[in-house]
């Protein structure tokens, strides 16, 4: 599957490039904070700061986004996600399915344990097709569907669902990711995994006299079989703060 891999990192490597001929439509950039109690192989105490970006343009869309875990034992991890979408073509107005994208997705992370004073890292790359999709009430409704190339486990194939549904004066979205069960290098089993992740927020800049929205809530976290860990489910609430510059 290399030439998988090294198709996927073409495309997304094309976005630079891409951007500086395409028209924005819109662009997004915001911080957030998190804090739970609750996470699921190695400290159950965690502070999380994550940066995100999108843009939607006259060639598709990109959503990019970087984590930073930091551990109450010490313990660090990065992880990003840069996902553009390439647009195939557009469906006459009104129609159930907007659109049609190539999907593609390059993920990558990497952990330091404080008392070995080791860690390891990956990268895994995504390639696929996506659609928008006209859901009643909702500010979008995205589905991408992905073959995986994968480091360290044999390749395999994900689903992925991102919502945002204004509810009231709160805003709830939320993603969702299924990944089919596979195989370690070494022939180790690796679980299907279930992760979905919901916000429920409310911008209280509006009653602070900001432009940009500042949102508090919280974020509930569900994984089922943690990274491919069989029987490993994490419930998790975390307290949220969201800056949009």
């Amino acid at each position: 599957m290399k030439k998988f891999a090294m198709l996927a990192f073409a495309l997304v490597a094309t976005v630079t490039t891409t951007t500086i001929q395409a028209k924005t439509f819109w662009s997004d950039f915001s911080v957030s904070y998190l804090n739970g109690s609750n996470y699921e192989l190695g400290d159950p105490d965690r502070e999380v700061w994550t940066i995100e970006h999108a843009t939607g343009t006259s060639w598709g869309d990109s959503f990019l986004f970087v984590d930073r875990l930091v551990s109450s034992n010490g313990n660090l991890e990065t992880y990003f996600e840069i996902a553009p979408r390439f647009k195939i073509t557009d469906f006459s107005e009104g129609s159930f399915v907007k659109n049609l994208y190539v999907a593609t997705t390059v993920e990558a992370g990497a952990s330091f344990t404080k008392a070995s004073f080791g860690g390891y890292g990956f990268t895994n790359y995504l390639l696929g097709v996506g659609t928008d999709l006209d859901m009643p009430g909702f500010k979008y409704f995205k589905v991408n569907l992905y073959a995986r190339s994968n480091e360290s486990y044999d390749n395999n194939a994900q689903v992925t669902v991102v919502w945002a549904l204004p509810v009231g004066p709160f805003l709830l979205d939320a993603f969702l990711d299924y990944s089919t069960s596979t195989n370690k290098v070494n022939g180790d089993k690796v679980a299907s995994i279930l992760l979905t992740q919901i916000q429920l927020k409310y911008d209280i800049g509006q009653h602070l006299g900001l432009d940009t929205k500042l949102y508090v809530g919280t974020e509930y976290s569900l994984w089922r079989n943690k990274f491919g860990v069989d029987g490993i489910d994490e419930d998790n609430i975390n307290l949220l703060i969201k800056y949009h510059f």
